[in-house]
């Protein structure tokens, strides 16, 4: 998926700044429309030229990157807000200061919100956007979702190293030992777990074999979200992707996914990616009218052995056309008149 339009928030702070020029240049790298929105702190009242400041932040982004930028006169001062304007948006980039005291323990980040209720993708933006992503870490768990996942990255960022990456979980190893299994019945099921993944891990990697030059893959043990923050720490990505399942609020309070403890965590711009996510209706629309016949990308696989034929099927069929096939060769044999 290429965006066609990105939707940017800020609340004026040095990560706001930060989300602003990391979505001119990937604006300007995919030739998308840029909506610019102000998100004012909870409890706090917005400043009296937030719409100034906007537009100025706009025409600058706008004659840099020679991009069109428009700003959205509306104040956000809810994440329910901010959702709202994302239905024209494939893409949405975060860079708003975390919030800090007791109304974060109670109710959470916004950032966290807005990833739980919005349907596009979310880059949270925490460095300074010196150029384009170098190198990715994509976090993948061989379910249908992560082939999309690993499409749209290949799709967001055309010349970056990624490295797919995937944590073989000892979830069932607690297990074996309260069942009392010999120490080498259990390394022997982790090593075979390990095989596993490896195999699963080759056939997504062969699957993309067009772009092997810059697509590498590694496997770690243990907690997903800690192992990938280790990875991203030892290789130096950029960037980490990681997937997200629907949830609710009560849901990820109680129980913590890898994506919010990504967020939490890492140290480094985080691009969640919701399994249910659904492009823009209007940059769908400006694909249809762009015009040429539609094209399908089909990836080869096994082909399917051909199934046998219904013998009876094929006797009663042969038996009740037999009639209609001598009654036509009749009718074959009857002189046609000349034309006169």
């Amino acid at each position: 998926m290429t965006p066609h339009s990105i939707l940017a928030v800020t609340d004026f702070s040095t990560l706001g700044d930060h989300s602003l020029a990391r979505a001119g240049m990937l604006c300007a790298e995919h030739g998308a429309t840029l909506e610019l929105i102000y998100l004012a702190p909870p409890g706090e009242p917005p400043p009296p030229d937030a719409a100034c400041r906007l537009a100025h932040h706009a025409l600058q982004l706008g004659q840099r990157h020679d991009i069109q930028v428009r700003t959205l006169n509306r104040v956000a001062f809810e994440v329910a807000d901010v959702v709202a304007e994302t239905h024209r948006a494939d893409l949405l980039i975060w860079g708003t200061e975390p919030l800090r005291g007791v109304r974060s323990f109670l109710m959470g980040q916004p950032v966290e919100g807005i990833v739980r209720k919005c349907q596009r993708p979310v880059l949270v933006v925490r460095r300074p956007a010196d150029g384009p992503y170098q190198s990715l870490v994509v976090a993948v768990d061989f379910s249908k979702t992560s082939r999309g996942l690993v499409d749209l990255v290949l799709a967001l960022n055309t010349t970056a190293q990624v490295e797919l990456f995937h944590a073989v979980t000892a979830a069932h190893e607690g297990k074996l030992r309260y069942a009392q299994v010999s120490e080498q019945a259990i390394k022997a099921y982790r090593e075979q777990c390990r095989r596993y993944a490896r195999d699963r891990m080759l056939t997504l990697a062969d699957s993309y074999d067009a772009r092997r030059n810059r697509l590498l893959s590694s496997l770690g043990y243990g907690d997903p979200a800690r192992q990938v923050l280790v990875q991203q720490q030892h290789t130096g990505a950029d960037l980490i992707v990681v997937g997200k399942q629907p949830s609710s609020m009560l849901s990820d309070l109680l129980f913590e996914s890898v994506a919010q403890r990504v967020l939490r965590d890492a140290h480094t711009d985080v691009l969640v990616v919701p399994h249910d996510f659904q492009p823009a209706s209007s940059a769908s629309a400006r694909r249809r009218l762009a015009g040429g016949p539609a094209i399908r990308r089909v990836r080869a696989g096994a082909p399917q052995p051909p199934g046998l034929p219904n013998q009876a099927a094929m006797r009663a069929r042969t038996v009740r056309g037999t009639g209609s096939i001598r009654k036509t060769q009749a009718f074959s044999r009857v002189p046609t008149a000349s034309p006169c």
